[in-house]
């Protein structure tokens, strides 16, 4: 599990296809790997990958092919900049919001711009997952935990402060036409099953219908 707030912004060393699969190494020298051990996860632009090497300042990973299939990974080159985080402890400041590191698609920044001092961004995600996204909502773009400003159908638009941009890689690696991964709400998903298992314990042959409602999640500010 993990909050979505970057710990280090590390760089891609290696990409080495094995049997089909890739063995992806990141170095990092702002990483603090004092803790690190063989098995653990790190977010690596958002994608839970598996430590199964590691020195002082770098980690490899092996990425399947269904990693590959559904996340920006397969774009990425050596040298390129990712988002890094740690799973977090039982201890940690939790800043961010619940992130799972499991990528649910693939968007892409349809809109970038300056906006005083922020950068106004705009991210264009998969239509299948616009109704998971909401209005000063949370969205997980590249491993990172962000507000939407506001969703018009399937496209999302962010404010990215300095600090934000400073220490991810926003500020050195996403273009308008770059690809980031995409990690909805988890809440979001499990109100959706709550919703359509309330719908099916509706039918006439079933049993007693849950109390949660489309009606009462909007009472309790859950939908907007």
């Amino acid at each position: 599990m993990f909050t979505g707030i970057i710990e280090s912004v590390g760089k891609v060393k290696s990409m080495q296809p094995t049997g089909g699969d890739i063995r992806l190494t990141i170095e990092s020298d702002g990483l603090d790997f004092s803790d690190v051990k063989l098995g653990d996860s790190i977010a690596s632009n958002g994608i839970c990958l598996t430590v199964v090497e590691f020195g002082h300042n770098y980690y490899s990973v092996d990425v399947s092919r269904e990693t590959i299939a559904r996340t920006a990974l397969a774009d990425l080159k050596p040298g390129d900049t990712v988002n890094l985080e740690k799973a977090m402890l039982p201890t940690t400041r939790f800043g961010g919001h619940i992130v799972a590191g499991h990528v649910d698609g693939v968007g892409v920044v349809s809109k970038l711009q300056k906006d005083a001092r922020s950068l106004y961004i705009e991210i264009k995600i998969p239509q299948e997952l616009a109704h998971y996204t909401a209005t000063k909502g949370s969205i997980t773009l590249d491993g990172i935990s962000l507000t939407t400003n506001l969703v018009r159908d399937n496209i999302v638009s962010l404010n990215i402060i300095p600090h934000t941009a400073q220490v991810t890689n926003i500020a050195q690696h996403w273009l308008v036409g770059s690809k980031v991964n995409v990690e909805v709400d988890i809440v979001a998903r499990y109100l959706e099953r709550l919703l359509n298992k309330s719908q099916a314990d509706s039918s006439p042959n079933s049993s007693p219908q849950s109390a949660i409602t489309e009606a009462f999640l909007a009472d309790n500010g859950f939908m907007r």
